[in-house]
């Protein structure tokens, strides 16, 4: 069956699935990494493609900004679609001063200041975590490569210009390690479906050092991050 939000049909889409929230980055993964890929979406241009990587069914798919975004698009995955297997790989802000622009982050844990959790009616504060075969299997997978990576929690924002001037610093001091929009609902998602999660993040801007990347380069030159999501399928 579709959705209002995938023309893809039960099939289409492999059990293990690339999630940016660019949909040019996943044209740019589904072209230049991808065997023989083939379309599967279009609908509000959020383009996801399946094709092979090494003989391996793999699929890459858009999710847009933010939490409701990736709520959206990764509830349908997995549960009109079948995926097992849902990594997403974005770019972030750094908010520690050892990391540098293009550094490669894994999510242990996404702490968030939205209220997505609330849905699932818990009597306290949910720990959302990534999946621990997904998480060792990308930690060996950058070891083997020569890939460095930091591992740890990172901050889901709900905010992206923010009027909370201190926030910033209230959680760096928590060792936060970089701030993204969407991995606190992906791994909810994810937990509350029983299947497997993972974020893997280039810093493409720091908070600290006042350094950026441009649009392109987070677009086209990320590739360190794809590299290692790309053998986990």
């Amino acid at each position: 069956m579709t959705t209002p939000h995938n023309s893809a049909v039960r099939g289409d889409i492999a059990e293990t699935i690339l999630l940016p929230g660019d949909p040019l980055r996943a044209k740019f993964i589904a072209e230049n990494f991808f065997e023989d890929p083939v379309q599967f979406n279009t609908v509000r241009n959020m383009f996801g493609y399946t094709g092979t990587y090494k003989g391996k069914k793999i699929s890459v798919m858009g999710t847009g900004m933010g939490v409701p975004s990736i709520g959206i698009y990764s509830y349908e995955l997995i549960h009109f679609y079948g995926v097992k297997n849902l990594i997403r790989v974005g770019s972030c802000g750094a908010l520690q001063g050892n990391l540098k622009l293009y550094d490669v982050i894994i999510g242990m844990g996404a702490s968030t200041n939205s209220s997505y959790a609330h849905q699932y009616g818990l009597p306290g504060t949910y720990s959302a975590t990534a999946s621990w075969d997904l998480m060792y299997k990308a930690v060996k997978v950058a070891e083997e490569k020569g890939i460095p990576v930091h591992v740890g929690n990172i901050l889901t924002s709900d905010t992206f210009y923010s009027a909370d001037t201190d926030s910033i610093a209230k959680w760096q001091s928590m060792n936060i390690l970089a701030v993204e929009m969407e991995s606190f609902a992906l791994y909810c998602n994810a937990a509350h479906a029983g299947v497997n999660a993972l974020t893997i993040l280039t810093v493409s801007d720091s908070i600290v050092n006042k350094e950026e990347t441009t649009p392109e380069e987070r677009e086209k030159s990320f590739t360190r991050m794809m590299e290692i999501a790309l053998e986990l399928a």
